[in-house]
């Protein structure tokens, strides 16, 4: 894999930190990332588009995969992205992400999404997501990652589910790669 010639300087800087694979607990990941839903990125009915609040996801997502792997990482896949509330323009947008589970070079992270009428204070979690990471090297290659410690009852939840969600995942992947190979040019129906 060609590593983005911009990116060659962040690859670089850094790597040996992700020698390092002492257990971290999770709130060592824990990252927040606030944005105020401007009309630049709405709808036509005024509401923030899906699209940029998963781009959002994306970034707290990969924040708080960095501050655990120590390194860089790429977005492997984005599970279960639920919206259950429309954001409003001019709400302020609070993302928070920890990492749930480490799986030797990826990692699970959870996205909580939360939405502020700034006028009122009303708070609503309006979108949750679970993202897989893969931390990377200088030659983009996958590295080892830290394991991670849940530090509470609700950690400790997360961090089963994950394992759940990573089996199913992965029998997903297993399906459409069976299912493409049937696909293939010249093969009869």
């Amino acid at each position: 894999m060609e590593t983005n010639p911009s990116l060659r300087p962040v690859l670089a800087s850094g790597q040996p930190a992700q020698l390092d694979l002492s257990p971290r607990p999770v709130s060592a990941s824990e990252s927040m990332l606030a944005e105020l839903a401007l009309p630049g990125d709405a709808n036509n009915w005024g509401f923030l588009l899906g699209g940029k609040v998963m781009h959002l996801v994306d970034i707290c997502g990969a924040l708080a995969a960095m501050k655990h792997a120590r390194c860089p990482v790429v977005t492997a896949s984005a599970d279960s992205v639920n919206f259950l509330h429309p954001v409003h323009m001019n709400h302020l947008i609070t993302l928070k992400s920890s990492v749930n589970r480490v799986f030797n070079t990826s990692m699970e992270v959870g996205v909580k999404v939360l939405v502020e009428d700034v006028m009122t204070g009303e708070v609503k979690h309006t979108t949750s997501a679970y993202l897989t990471f893969v931390a990377i090297d200088a030659q983009g290659k996958p590295v080892p990652v830290a394991p991670v410690i849940p530090e509470t009852e609700e950690q400790q939840r997360r961090f089963e589910e994950a394992g759940s969600r990573r089996e199913y995942r992965l029998a997903q992947r297993r399906k459409n790669r069976l299912k493409s190979a049937g696909d293939a040019p010249n093969q009869p129906a």
